[in-house]
């Protein structure tokens, strides 16, 4: 199978599972990983997901080059015809779930794969990995998201060099620029993801996503909007039962229960 899925208590790892190829993504990739984020997004005994690739030579090198030719059928066809919209969508359209996702990039991490990590919520890296959106150089662009995602996460000027020229950066450099949140060994890596989904999973898995949800709706609306959606969601989650739940816990001084109500 070309991505792998363990479920470890709340904890899913997803793993794109083709060291052959570098982890690119093929056709049946692409399908494996809808129908596996698919699954996962609508699964509320899951509160934190981890993606990472198989090896330690690549995360993901994005499209699988020899086998994603152009279609036959145009744009407008796939975009207007029945039943064939989701076939212009991008890959990181998959990752657009209520959980957090961690993304755990075990090497290089190039184009569509550089794009699946940005489009996580948290990234750490292996002291050895590297960088790139390499599109332009072969008469693409970073169509995944990284014309949008890149600039966001690192500001422009980090983020030029690499959309025009199409090089790549070393780890340090991404963790220098914001582009990683930690750097590790890579014998350490799935144990130090693994401890960041274990802590965001013993949370209260509504506070989480409801978290999740107010930072990317209000970072591109002006303050006074944001701030007054964050009171309407204090509001709402004010009367759960996990928020009681924790107020009782603090106050007993034992480890919350928390169950998603």
């Amino acid at each position: 199978m070309p991505v792998g899925i363990e479920i470890k208590g709340h904890i899913a790892i997803v793993t794109l599972n083709r060291p052959e190829a570098l982890n690119s993504i093929d056709p049946e990739t692409r399908s494996d990983l809808r129908d596996v984020f698919g699954r996962i997004g609508t699964n509320n005994d899951i509160r934190v997901v981890l993606l990472t690739g198989t090896g330690e030579k690549a995360f993901c090198t994005g499209s699988d080059l020899k086998k994603t030719m152009p279609p036959k059928t145009s744009f407008a066809q796939q975009a207007f015809g029945a039943g064939t919209k989701r076939d212009t969508e991008s890959i990181t359209k998959v990752l657009e779930i209520p959980q957090p996702v961690i993304c755990a990039i075990n090497g290089i991490a190039v184009a569509g794969g550089l794009e699946l990590a940005m489009a996580c919520d948290i990234r750490i890296a292996v002291s050895t990995a590297s960088f790139g959106l390499s599109e332009v150089r072969v008469g693409s662009i970073p169509g995944g998201g990284g014309t949008q995602r890149l600039p966001r996460l690192v500001g422009l000027t980090n983020a030029m060099p690499l959309l025009l020229g199409g090089g790549r950066i070393d780890a340090a450099e991404a963790l220098r620029i914001g582009l990683v949140s930690k750097l590790v060994e890579p014998a350490d890596l799935m144990e130090e993801a693994l401890a960041i989904a274990e802590g965001i999973a013993a949370n209260a898995p509504l506070a989480v996503r409801a978290v999740k949800a107010l930072v990317y709706q209000g970072v591109n609306l002006p303050l006074s909007e944001g701030l007054e959606m964050e009171r309407i969601t204090f509001g709402i989650m004010r009367d759960t039962k996990d928020r009681i739940e924790g107020r009782l816990a603090f106050a007993e001084k034992r480890k919350p229960n928390y169950v998603g109500e």
